[in-house]
């Protein structure tokens, strides 16, 4: 029954992340807002709506590893597993202007955000405060690309263009929003309630739980955009896509989690999980500046890396947290 109810919540949300996104967009743009609007926004937090649910709702449920597995995990899932395979696919290129701006964003937000860690709880003013440090990137962000029109208002608009296809007829487009909405809320309660039943039988900790099996389920939708664009031959929207995921996982997903109830962060999390996601984020910039690229040399050393992690989770650290909680 807890397979049953990992695969149902895995489908669940990944159709419905696919289906909310789509139909945001479509309604978006039949109210006429603009592309750049809609990539900078809906695209690259939409598709964190997973994370979002699935964290709140773990730890409302007193599953507080769940929670900060899901939002770190997904944070190297996106930037080692996701940028890789995408890599692999069709080589990202991508402007200098598109990924200076943002990506040093990102690394900022990923700076902060171990440090409120190091502290060993997110509480309520925290999360405040990483709200509305994302609501103020979001909003210079719209200013400076409708201003400038440069490379990175560019990406945000040709995220915008990988996520349309729904019919045209507004009641569908209405629709297919409520129900991803209900599928993904579902999809998340399946997803946290056999996770957790899975990490008690077997006698895995929540924390290995949350950074592996759930973060990939959730970053299903942020895979499946970037492998679609990679295929069509805009792999600069794959990085865009995951920057503005990473981004609102962290400060979007944590603030408003923490603003529900304090979160704490479990020891061993502190002491590895972060520095490996500090790590990556890190390498990700030279990677880039070689030349503005990320080859398939370096999306393989990228999926590779996210192979070695995975493993030293079920194989190393399984015991090591599993000593920390006793």
């Amino acid at each position: 029954m807890t397979f049953i109810s990992l695969a149902a919540g895995f489908v669940l949300l990944f159709f419905g992340g696919e289906i909310v996104v789509r139909g945001a967009v479509a309604l978006a743009q039949r109210f006429g807002v603009s592309p750049l609007v809609i990539g900078l926004t809906i695209v690259g937090f939409g598709t964190s709506l997973p994370e979002l649910l699935v964290s709140l709702n773990a730890a409302l449920a007193g599953a507080p590893g769940i929670a900060v597995g899901n939002v770190v995990g997904s944070n190297i899932a996106n930037t080692m597993l996701i940028l890789g395979a995408a890599a692999l696919v069709c080589p990202i290129v991508v402007s200098p202007d598109a990924v200076q701006r943002d990506g040093l964003a990102m690394v900022g937000v990923t700076a902060v955000f171990i440090i409120i860690a190091m502290g060993g709880s997110a509480e309520a003013h925290e999360g405040v405060f990483m709200v509305a440090v994302l609501a103020l990137y979001v909003g210079v962000s719209l200013w400076r690309d409708m201003r400038a029109d440069d490379a990175a208002a560019q990406l945000h608009r040709e995220e915008a263009e990988e996520l349309t296809g729904l019919p045209r007829r507004l009641w569908l487009m209405i629709a297919a929003t409520l129900g991803g909405f209900a599928a993904v809320g579902f999809g998340a309660e399946l997803l946290v309630g056999g996770a957790t039943a899975l990490a008690m039988s077997a006698g895995i900790p929540e924390e290995v739980i949350g950074l592996t099996l759930v973060a990939v389920g959730t970053s299903l939708p942020e895979l499946a955009t970037s492998m679609v664009a990679a295929y069509r031959g805009h792999s600069d929207v794959c990085l865009g896509n995951v920057i503005g995921s990473n981004i609102f996982n962290l400060f979007g997903i944590l603030g408003i989690t923490a603003i529900a109830t304090p979160v704490p962060f479990a020891e061993k999390i502190v002491e590895f999980d972060l520095w490996v996601l500090a790590g990556v984020t890190v390498l990700l910039i030279p990677f880039l500046m070689s030349g503005w690229r990320l080859s398939r040399v370096e999306g393989s050393i990228l999926i590779a890396l996210y192979a070695v992690y995975v493993a030293c989770q079920f194989w190393g650290m399984s015991g090591a947290y599993a000593a920390g909680q006793t």
